[in-house]
């Protein structure tokens, strides 16, 4: 089977491969996307720790628009106490990205509702709306398929 050609890579949060890397310090364990990276098909990145955040941290909302707006130079990501965190989203986002196509990725299984990895929703001065964490708008904008697990 040496001319069989290796799928790449499918890039996943982290928190959902089971990784205690949310603001929190939990998990949002999801069986299906742990099983992709116990069998070596997926890659566990945490956008907000690349960019330079601890484990635990505070939470942090959008204040103003979401992903595709912060990454425009429209957004603003803030913590609870007020501290403008943009550019650490930001920073963590270009690096999950430069990590994507470094391996080939062309698929990324996020967590939904977070300010970095937030597919369809994510939390805007305290109400979720639609929208896009920076992580998975970037992905996005790179040309991958971003998606949440089927099972949540």
């Amino acid at each position: 089977m040496a001319d069989k050609k290796e799928k790449p890579l499918i890039i996943v949060s982290a928190c959902l491969a089971g990784v205690r890397c949310r603001y929190d310090g939990d998990h949002r364990r999801n069986d299906a996307v742990a099983r992709l990276v116990v069998e070596g098909k997926a890659l566990p990145v945490c956008p907000e720790q690349l960019g330079g955040l601890p484990t635990p941290r505070e939470p942090a909302q959008f204040t103003e628009g979401d992903g595709e707006d912060l990454l425009a130079g429209r957004g603003e990501l803030r913590t609870a106490s007020g501290t403008d965190v943009s550019e650490a989203y930001r920073r963590g986002a270009k690096e999950v990205e430069r990590i994507a196509l470094e391996i080939g990725a062309r698929r990324a299984i996020l967590c939904d509702k977070s300010p970095a990895c937030g597919t369809t929703r994510v939390w805007r001065n305290g109400e979720l709306v639609e929208g896009r964490g920076v992580c998975a708008a970037l992905l996005s904008q790179a040309g991958l398929v971003v998606e949440s697990p089927k099972e949540e």
